[in-house]
């Protein structure tokens, strides 16, 4: 039977001009996780995507496991990263299990694909190791590009999903409310939430003006304090009591 997650492998090949903006996430999220979970030694992370996390992730803990439950996408990366020394468990997140428990747990872009994203958050609480630390990404619909588009006429509705958003299977857009919503319904308070990568204007606008890469890096790190307005929004999260 066909995995129906493996249409969206075209996703993630390199030939799609979102890639300037996945990129630019990709690389910058794992740096201000790497940072908050200094000494930890093992992470659970959720999807393989792009592969660039999981590339960067495994340079800082011993132990890497990443859940996909696509073998296309699976293929797509031992491909792309033939040297990568990442585990790989193939399996849908609904039915993963281990006794392991983790350090970190990374859910980087993956809310925003899952039919039931509180059962999912609840799901993998159990995976955490006592003490251990949970991070979420999603994308923000109300990014300051999306914003300005709406005040001019040009998108009625910032919740809309585009054709890239179906090709890479999202279901839904996130605000930072609706994703602080999702989180303590999961049964987990939030630690901090920051802004990745502050994008004015659109992906097209963005590759013409061709910015030197200090800019882009100052885009990101200006970012972290505006979440609201931001393409990414990043959260740490800590279990609670109540569940």
């Amino acid at each position: 039977m066909e995995n129906t997650l493996d249409n969206h492998v075209k996703a993630y090949q390199g030939s799609n001009i979102y890639d300037f903006d996945n990129v630019i996430q990709l690389k910058w999220y794992p740096r201000r996780v790497v940072q908050s979970a200094e000494g930890a030694s093992s992470l659970l992370e959720l999807g393989l995507g792009h592969g660039i996390t999981s590339s960067v992730f495994e340079q800082h803990f011993k132990r890497h496991v990443v859940i996909d439950a696509s073998p296309a996408v699976i293929a797509n990366f031992r491909r792309q990263f033939p040297e990568s020394k990442v585990e790989i468990a193939e399996s849908y997140f609904e039915e993963f299990d281990t006794s392991e428990r983790f350090d970190v747990i990374m859910f980087g872009y993956i809310l925003e694909h899952v039919d039931d994203p509180v059962g999912i958050l609840r799901h993998f609480r159990q995976f955490l190791a006592p003490g251990g630390k949970m991070f979420v990404t999603v994308p923000n619909a109300e990014v300051l590009n999306r914003k300005l588009g709406h005040l001019a006429g040009l998108l009625p509705d910032m919740q809309q999903l585009s054709e890239h958003d179906f090709l890479l299977g999202h279901k839904r857009y996130y605000t930072v409310d609706s994703l602080r919503d999702d989180i303590l319904q999961a049964g987990y308070s939030i630690k901090r939430v920051e802004g990745i990568y502050l994008k004015p204007l659109t992906t097209r606008q963005m590759i013409a003006l061709n910015l030197d890469e200090s800019i882009i890096d100052a885009l990101c790190q200006v970012a972290i304090d505006y979440p609201e307005l931001s393409c990414g929004i990043l959260a740490e999260l800590t279990p609670t009591n109540d569940i």
